[in-house]
C-alpha cells in the first residue's frame, strides 16, 4: 500500500538552531555561525535480527511515515499528523496519490485537514465513503521521483467491536487501534487498489514502509506498539514515547490501564504478552507456543525478521489478528488448557511469514496467506507433535471444509465472492489442504525447497499466486496445470 522516498535521504525534524553573539571591545559584534542541532537519524536496523539489517538499504524507495497520534483521557478521541515521504516506484506517472481512511468504514469516523503536496496546499477529493482520500497533483509524478504528504487527522473511535471484529475499537478499558492513519494505497498492475473490504476478511493490502511514530497519551495506560520504542517522556498526567518500526506493511497500536506484561527471551528475540494479571498462565503459555512456533518457521522457511515479537489481548472477535511483529488475540482463549490458544497462537506467528515478510492481496488473494498460514500451522502440529500432531489438526482442517459439504469451489477466489461459511471451509480448510496436495504432487523434498526458495525470493515484496504457481513448477520441473485447476483457479 505504499511506496517511496530514499531513507538514505530522509531528515526528519531539525530543531532551531543556536545563534551565539561575541562582543569585541568599542566594536560591532559578530555572530558566530549558527550551530544546528543533530539530525534525528532514524536506527530501524537495530530492530532487525543481523541476516536482514541490509534490507533498510535496499528499501530506500519504501515509503516513511512520521507520525504523531494524541490519545485523549477518555481513550476512543485521537488527533494526529502524518507526514509521509513517497516515491513513485511504478513504471508509470502518477497523476493522484490514494490514501485510505478505514476508520470511516470500521465504525468510526476519521477526517482529515490541512492537507498539503511539497508544502502547498492541495483540496483532495474523497470516495468509498469517504474512507477514500484523493490527492490531485499538479504535474504527474514521474517513476522514481518522490514527494512529501502533509496532513492532520482526528479520529473517534468506536465504543464496540461489532465491524470487522473490532480491529479498530475502545471496549472494555482496551483502545485497539489498527489501520489508524492515511494509509497510502497500493499501486499494483490493476492501478490504484482501493474497495471497501468485506466483513469477513482481512481490510488491508499494503507494501512494506517505515514508521517514525510518536504517541502522546495518558500516564495511567500501558502502550503496545509496532516496532521498537526508543524514547520516553513523562509529563506530569500524560506519557509520550517514540518509536521506530520498520519494514512494515502496518502500524498497530493498543492502550489499557488494566495490562501487565510477561516477557520470554528466546534465540535472540524478545517476546512479551500485555494482558491482565489473572491470565499470567495462559499468556505465558503462548510465549513458548511462539517460541516453538518461531524456531520451526525460522528453520523451515526464513529467519523471524525483528527483535521482539509481541502479544496484546483484546476483545477482538477474532480468535487471532496479525500485524507486523503484534499479534491480538482475544481473552478468552488465553488459558492453557484452552485447545484453540495454541493453534491460534502458532498460526499468528506463521503469518509473521506469510502476509507480513511475503505480503499478497488479502482482499483479492486471501489464500496466498491465510490457506498458507493454515497449512505450515499444520506443520507446526506434526513437528511438535509427530503423527498424531498432524491427524489433529488436519481434522480440523477437514472439519472445516466437511462443513460445507465438501463443495469443491476454488480456493482462489477474491474474499468478496464467498460466504461467511465458505470463507472459513474454503480459504481455512480446502485451501491448506491444497498445499498438502502439491507436496503429494511434487514430492516432499522438493516441495520443502520450494516454500524455502518462495519465501526468500519475495521477502519484503509481494507475492501472487502466478508467482508461487511458476516457483513450484521450476522446483518440480513439471507441470501443475491440473492440480491448480481442480483447486484454486475458478
Amino acid at each position: 500500500m505504499k511506496k517511496i522516498l530514499l531513507l538514505s535521504t530522509v531528515t526528519l525534524l531539525f530543531l532551531t538552531s543556536c545563534l551565539l553573539f561575541t562582543r569585541k571591545t568599542e566594536t560591532t559584534p559578530e555572530p558566530i555561525p549558527p550551530t544546528a542541532s543533530p539530525v534525528y537519524e532514524p536506527s530501524f536496523e537495530n530492530g532487525l535480527v543481523p541476516e536482514y539489517r541490509d534490507i533498510v538499504k535496499e528499501l530506500d524507495d519504501a515509503s516513511l511515515y512520521s507520525i504523531e497520534f494524541i490519545i485523549a483521557d477518555d481513550l476512543y478521541h485521537i488527533t494526529g499528523s502524518e507526514e509521509v515521504a513517497y516515491t513513485n516506484n511504478e513504471n508509470v506517472n502518477l497523476d493522484e496519490i490514494q490514501l485510505r481512511l478505514f476508520p470511516n468504514i470500521l465504525g468510526g469516523e476519521m477526517t482529515v485537514e490541512n492537507v498539503l503536496v511539497n508544502g502547498n496546499t492541495v483540496n483532495p477529493k474523497y470516495k468509498l465513503n469517504n474512507s477514500l482520500l484523493i490527492i490531485p497533483l499538479e504535474k504527474p509524478l514521474e517513476p522514481e521521483q518522490s514527494l512529501t504528504l502533509n496532513m492532520d487527522f482526528s479520529i473517534t473511535v468506536p465504543q464496540n467491536v461489532e465491524l470487522n471484529y473490532g480491529v479498530q475499537a475502545y471496549f472494555e478499558d482496551v483502545l485497539a487501534l489498527a489501520h489508524a492513519y492515511p494509509m497510502i494505497a497500493v499501486y499494483d498492475d490493476e492501478g490504484w487498489n482501493s474497495e471497501i473490504p468485506p466483513q469477513s476478511g482481512d481490510v488491508t493490502y499494503a507494501d512494506m514502509s517505515f514508521f517514525l511514530v510518536t504517541v502522546d497519551a495518558p500516564k495511567e495506560v500501558t502502550l503496545v506498539v509496532s516496532g521498537r520504542e526508543v524514547s520516553r517522556q513523562d509529563n506530569g498526567s500524560r506519557q509520550k514515547i517514540k518509536v521506530e518500526a520498520g519494514p512494515v506493511r502496518d502500524f498497530y497500536l493498543a492502550a489499557s490501564p488494566k495490562y501487565e506484561v510477561f516477557t520470554k527471551e528466546a534465540n535472540g528475540i524478545t517476546l512479551r504478552f500485555y494482558t491482565r494479571k489473572s491470565l499470567q498462565k495462559g499468556a505465558e503459555y503462548a510465549l513458548d507456543v511462539a517460541a516453538r512456533s518461531i524456531q520451526i518457521f525460522s528453520e523451515r522457511y526464513a529467519p523471524y525478521p525483528y527483535t521482539e515479537l509481541d502479544f496484546v489481548s483484546t476483545p477482538t472477535y477474532a480468535l487471532g489478528i496479525e500485524y507486523p511483529g503484534m499479534i491480538a488475540v482475544t481473552e478468552w482463549v488465553i488459558d492453557p488448557d484452552n485447545a484453540y490458544l495454541e493453534a491460534t497462537v502458532a498460526h499468528e506467528v506463521g503469518h509473521q511469514w506469510f502476509y507480513n515478510l511475503v505480503g499478497n492481496d488479502q482482499l483479492d488473494e486471501p489464500w496466498l496467506d491465510e490457506s498458507l498460514t493454515q497449512f505450515i500451522t499444520l506443520q507446526y502440529y506434526t513437528d511438535e507433535y509427530g503423527q498424531a500432531g498432524n491427524e489433529g489438526f488436519r481434522a480440523d482442517l477437514e472439519g472445516r471444509w466437511s462443513y460445507i459439504n465438501n463443495d469443491p469451489i476454488p480456493v482462489g477466489l477474491p474474499v468478496r465472492e464467498y460466504s461467511d461459511a465458505e470463507y472459513s471451509g474454503i480459504v481455512y480448510g480446502r485451501g491448506a489442504l491444497f498445499f498438502e496436495a502439491l507436496r503429494k504432487e511434487m514430492g516432499e523434498e522438493a516441495f520443502d525447497a520450494f516454500i524455502k526458495s518462495y519465501t526468500i525470493k519475495n521477502a519484503w515484496g509481494i507475492g501472487t499466486a502466478e508467482i508461487l504457481r511458476t516457483e513450484a513448477e521450476a522446483g518440480c520441473k513439471c507441470d501443475l496445470s491440473l492440480l491448480f485447476e481442480e483447486w484454486i483457479y475458478p
